[in-house]
């Protein structure tokens, strides 16, 4: 809306549209001038453009002789169409002239009785919100409901006509301005309010200046009527909260991101998504500027997800203005009683058992192998509130210092939350692909709920395998590899049949030839038609050629080629053949004659 001015029409979308979003082109004084040096006043178009755009601009003026007034007033004739109604009575109205309301409405409703589309029925609205109060508009008001009954339903989410974003912009903006104009609230619902609004701003960029201003017309209408104020209710900033940044922060706005500070902002309720317990309920966001606030952890939560239910009241007019919101209670996860040890198998010999503390690593080197298995065990914990966590991802990384080679084992907790992880070689083995080394152990934690999550050095560990088990050569593995190429095997041809059946097939199908030379033999062939002009021998060689074709297809070729050879034939063939036709024609035309 922001663009230089093509010419009047397009000033008027941006003076206008920018209007109704409540700001102001750079240059009025500038925008006043290209107006008064491009109004046509011999167009009842222009004149509109100029009349609408001046309403907008402070102290912009344009001159109007008698014969204009005059244009204006007879195009306000039942023999004009809607749209030139529109135009004129909506220029009339932008100069400030006089105007015969009952006259004009009579000719609208006339004439919208011959055009019964969409777009027709919309200007109609608009141009009766210029008309006198004092007016029978109620015939006009009623139109609204009938237009909304012509809305498509799109999955239950969009309403709009299926003209486009555009025509059902225009709707919403003239409907609430009748509205407001003759005190009726229009006959829309709720959720029909809310679908149309879904409609008209599921598009970020669009691809007219007209466009453009419909859009922004209905944003204006939705945010300054008098019966209906949609509510949106976004999160400032990320839905989650925590310890160090405990309150939840919400912007309250109409359709223009325009805060609503007189609102009162409610939590209805906050449940807990996996275990469906109400920690907090009925709780009043408290105000800090343009945003409300309410400090969650107050309630000491666990951490994980919450399902809120938040309502926005303060005002009659308020739609759309209960939602639920899923809110993150992010936490710190601590490691406590991380104990390492070797385990004899046959238990002669006491565990050797080393406590780490986090993100210290364990000095010297652990062993698993055929005698001894290695163990890992350890506690996680909520640092802020002491409680046990079980975090989504809890994996042991093992690496071999040589080769890169990578295991990795999830470690899962017992009935008392404490995480174990045992390595048995024997057992074991074909994960390491039997490969003896000095391996790194990493731990890992994480969780979408987590502020810190883990990557812990926490000891090396020496695993020996049997050496009969062990491989040839070692080589260098990486999981997080391109896998080989997959190569598509495609389904073998079918075997032809044995020789002797194919001749046979042949020799059956060419029976009928020999019977038919064995009979021209016998019986004698009339050629004395036959011609030997070139084209006649042509087409006849073109056609046995074909014929041979068929049998190189059987024998030899595949169907591609075949095509490309048969458009070949065909084409000499058939132009051969029509010569040949044409020949014959004109000598039993001329046999005919004598």
């Amino acid at each position: 809306l922001e663009r230089p001015f093509a010419d009047l029409q397009a000033a008027f979308y941006s003076i206008v549209g920018l209007g109704s979003l409540g700001a102001r082109v750079a240059d009025e004084k500038a925008a006043c001038n290209f107006i008064k040096s491009h109004v046509d006043s011999s167009s009842v178009d222009s004149l509109f453009y100029a009349a609408q755009s001046i309403r907008v601009l402070s102290g912009c003026e344009v001159t109007i002789s008698n014969e204009t007034r005059e244009l204006l007033l007879a195009a306000v004739s039942e023999d004009s169409s809607v749209t030139q109604i529109f135009h004129a009575v909506g220029a009339l109205s932008g100069f400030g002239l006089p105007l015969a309301s009952q006259e004009a409405l009579s000719a609208l409703t006339a004439r919208l009785s011959k055009e019964e589309n969409v777009l027709a029925t919309i200007q109609a609205l608009e141009t009766a919100s210029y008309l006198s109060q004092q007016a029978d508009l109620s015939g006009i008001v009623e139109e609204i409901e009938d237009l909304v009954a012509r809305l498509d339903d799109l999955g239950g989410v969009y309403l709009q006509f299926e003209e486009g974003i555009e025509t059902t912009a225009l709707f919403v903006a003239a409907a609430y301005k009748l509205s407001d104009h003759v005190g009726t609230e229009p006959a829309m619902k709720e959720d029909q309010i809310i679908q149309l609004m879904n409609a008209i701003f599921s598009k970020k960029n669009f691809e007219t200046l007209s466009e453009a201003f419909s859009v922004a017309c209905a944003a204006g209408s939705l945010s300054q009527n008098r019966y209906h104020l949609p509510v949106i209710i976004v999160p400032d900033g990320p839905a989650a909260v925590s310890h160090h940044q405990p309150i939840l922060r919400l912007q309250v706005t109409n359709v223009m991101s325009q805060p609503l500070t007189q609102a009162s902002v409610k939590l209805d309720y906050a449940k807990s998504a996996s275990t469906k317990a109400t920690v907090l309920q009925q709780r009043e966001f408290a105000l800090s500027g343009d945003v409300f606030e309410l400090n969650f952890m107050n309630a000491k939560p666990a951490s994980g997800y919450y399902d809120f239910s938040i309502s926005v009241d303060g005002d009659k007019r308020f739609i759309a203005n209960k939602v639920e919101l899923k809110v993150k209670v992010s936490t710190e996860v601590g490691i406590t009683n991380v104990d390492l040890s070797t385990v004899d198998k046959d238990q002669s010999i006491a565990p050797k058992t080393t406590r780490v503390a986090y993100p210290a690593k364990a000095k010297g080197s652990f062993t698993a192998d055929s005698h001894q298995n290695f163990a890992l065990s350890f506690q996680l914990i909520d640092v802020n509130s002491g409680a046990e966590l079980i975090p989504h991802q809890t994996f042991v990384r093992l690496h071999n210092q040589k080769t890169g080679q990578e295991v990795v084992f999830v470690a899962e907790p017992d009935s008392k939350n404490v995480y174990k992880f045992e390595l048995d070689t024997s057992e074991r083995k074909t994960e390491f692909d039997s490969a003896s080394g000095t391996y790194t152990l990493y731990l890992i934690i994480g969780d979408a709920t987590l502020e810190n999550p883990i990557l812990w050095n926490v000891a090396d560990v020496v695993i020996k395998f049997p050496e009969e088990d062990a491989p040839s050569t070692v080589q260098s593995k990486n999981i997080f590899v391109p896998k080989p190429e997959i190569q598509h095997l495609f389904r073998e041809p079918e075997k032809r049949p044995p020789t002797v059946v194919s001749n046979t097939f042949t020799a059956l199908i060419l029976s009928p030839l020999l019977l038919l030379l064995i009979l021209w033999i016998k019986i004698g062939a009339n050629i004395s038609n036959f011609s030997f002009a070139p084209s006649t021998i042509v087409f006849h060689m073109g056609h046995a050629a074909m014929l041979g074709l068929m049998y190189v297809y059987w024998t030899q070729l595949n169907m591609f080629q075949t095509l490309k050879y048969l458009a070949i034939l065909g084409g000499i063939t058939f132009l051969a053949g029509n010569r040949m036709l044409a020949q014959k024609a004109v000598k039993r035309a001329l046999r005919c004659c004598h």
